[in-house]
């Protein structure tokens, strides 16, 4: 099941399956949302939720305002192994936190998959639920976003995350 809702990031579309919420993705044409997710569902039934559903995409579209400490809606996450274990990582990245993408390969013992990580983030169907906007390069600056840099700056402005050039000895 699925729906579209507006937020401040234009929009967002929310799915479940019976065991949680599979897909959080964001964009600005509802069509093109819904076609994305028929894509990467193609084995699946995609039914348009019924209003029974509102009350999770009323908590979604809350926790993208305000991003809770710790995701605790019922995920059904869905990757290889190595996604599963960037994505768990990226979990533990506290809101107004930051790591990068090289700091994530060593905290899952793969400190030359870098690039692999990079992927994984791309790979990521559940914006915010898994946090891959809060990761960024090893100077600090932004990089690449699935849902645009801009998405990705405005949830690090929500949660209050010093972004841009860090020091060498900042981590």
């Amino acid at each position: 099941r699925y729906a579209v809702a507006p937020c401040s990031l234009g929009l967002v579309l929310v799915a479940a399956t019976s065991e949680g919420l599979c897909a959080i993705r964001f964009g600005d044409d509802a069509q093109a949302l819904t076609a994305d997710l028929r894509r990467r569902f193609a084995g699946a039934a995609v039914e348009e939720a019924g209003p029974d559903f509102a009350a999770v995409v009323a908590e979604v579209v809350a926790r993208i305002e305000a991003p809770p400490a710790r995701w605790d809606l019922p995920l059904d996450i869905r990757g290889t192994a190595f996604q599963r274990r960037v994505w768990e990582a990226l979990r533990d990245i506290p809101p107004g936190s930051t790591a990068s993408y090289q700091e994530i390969a060593a905290r899952i013992g793969r400190p030359a998959a870098v690039r692999a990580v990079a992927g994984a983030c791309a790979a990521n169907a559940l914006a915010v639920a898994v946090p891959c906007h809060r990761v960024v390069r090893s100077d600090g600056s932004l990089s690449g976003y699935a849902w645009g840099v801009e998405r990705k700056a405005a949830l690090l402005d929500k949660e209050g995350a010093v972004t841009g050039p860090r020091s060498s000895g900042s981590p």
